[in-house]
């Protein structure tokens, strides 16, 4: 899988480590989903980390939705693989606040580099299709969510071994 990391925001510092970590996280769902590894080392994702300012005209735009969130996503699913003479394959964007990100770190107790990697877990899911507008969906959600995290090692602290970063 090839991550393509743009970051639009300087107030908050997001370090090389962290961005190994969203790759593997990213990597882990797709994993998770039992796609081919032949179309894991084809996927492309955009990620761009940005601030609350530049999300809230995005969610604004494209959801009509007034003010900041933490994470949007912008799926590419309608896309054939096999038309992309380059053999890879655009599965989306994905769009994080990183002030967002820090602020619910905050309020939830844990690492800004846990509440990162649970956005970007999120919003892969969002891009392959999975959503959380009914009970039903979200419990699904919320389960491939809390999987990929303790498989990565980033469970909740103390929840079934997981380690806080």
């Amino acid at each position: 899988m090839q991550l393509l990391i743009n970051e639009k925001q300087n107030q908050i510092q997001v370090d090389s480590k962290i961005k190994e970590l969203l790759k593997k996280a990213l990597e882990t769902v797709l994993e998770g989903e039992a796609f081919s590894q032949e179309f894991i080392d084809a996927v492309e994702v955009s990620l761009v980390l940005t601030d609350d300012s530049e999300i809230a005209e995005l969610n604004d735009y494209y959801r009509g939705v007034e003010g900041p969130t933490d994470v949007l996503s912008f799926p590419m699913m309608d896309d054939d693989p096999s038309e992309d003479p380059t053999g890879e394959f655009l599965l989306g964007d994905i769009v994080i606040s990183v002030p967002r990100a820090k602020a619910q770190a905050e309020e939830y107790g844990h690492s800004l580099t846990r509440e990162l990697v649970f956005l970007a877990v999120h919003g892969m899911l969002h891009l392959l299709g999975y959503d959380h507008m009914t009970e039903e969906e979200a419990a699904i959600m919320r389960a491939k969510e809390k999987k990929v995290m303790k498989q990565i090692g980033i469970g909740r602290f103390g929840e079934n071994g997981g380690t806080e970063f």
